[in-house]
């Protein structure tokens, strides 16, 4: 039923994603729906969160082979682009929308979008370990900041391929420049480490 609910809202949309079609691509009764998840708001959340728990466990090990972050950007961009292709961008695009106005919806998505920024921030943890940056930065934060960012790039690539490949090779430049800070003498990197601090503060 998992694999069926994720196939409905694929061929569907989440507007039309119901029992009857859930049961349909699962191959099961509309009943069992209910039966063992209460509602098609409960079983499509399970669903996402089973789906997204097989992709992280899936990357876990380029995850930690990553070094850089542009090297991570990397890992996203093959990420993005086998999403992309097994239709989990729909997916993603529809149930977010869908958890905007819908309560018993919204949390399972959190918990399951939460997934991969966790991971983000295990890495950015290693990658920021002695930078300047890591003395200021809300990692946490930024972790959030990155996952957002692929969310709405997935979903704007959509509308605009162009757009969305610059957006990407500007975070790539980004990533560049804290490499270069890295790379800094002693003497810079205080002076760095004092305005960051003091920016900061602001």
């Amino acid at each position: 039923m998992l694999d069926g609910a994720l196939d409905a809202l694929r061929d569907h949309g989440v507007t039309g994603t119901s029992a009857r079609t859930i049961a349909a691509a699962a191959g099961v009764n509309q009943a069992l729906v209910f039966y063992h998840y209460g509602s098609v708001d409960e079983l499509v959340g399970a669903a996402c969160r089973q789906a997204t728990e097989q992709r992280v466990a899936h990357y876990s090990d380029r995850f930690a082979a990553v070094t850089s972050l542009r090297e991570l950007l990397q890992v996203g961009r093959e990420l993005h682009a086998s999403e992309l292709a097994q239709g989990n961008v729909s997916v993603l695009a529809q149930t977010l929308a869908a958890a905007q106005s819908n309560a018993r919806l919204a949390e399972p998505i959190r918990a399951t979008f939460q997934l991969w920024t966790t991971e983000i921030e295990a890495v950015l943890r290693r990658v920021l370990a002695g930078s300047p940056i890591a003395e200021v930065a809300d990692v946490p934060g930024l972790a959030q900041a990155i996952s957002s960012a692929f969310v709405g790039l997935e979903l704007f690539e959509g509308i605009d391929p162009d757009g969305g490949r610059r957006a990407m090779e500007a975070i790539d430049q980004l990533a560049v420049l804290v490499e270069v800070m890295d790379e800094l003498g002693p003497l810079a990197t205080r002076v760095l480490r004092s305005r960051i601090k003091k920016a900061g503060k602001r």
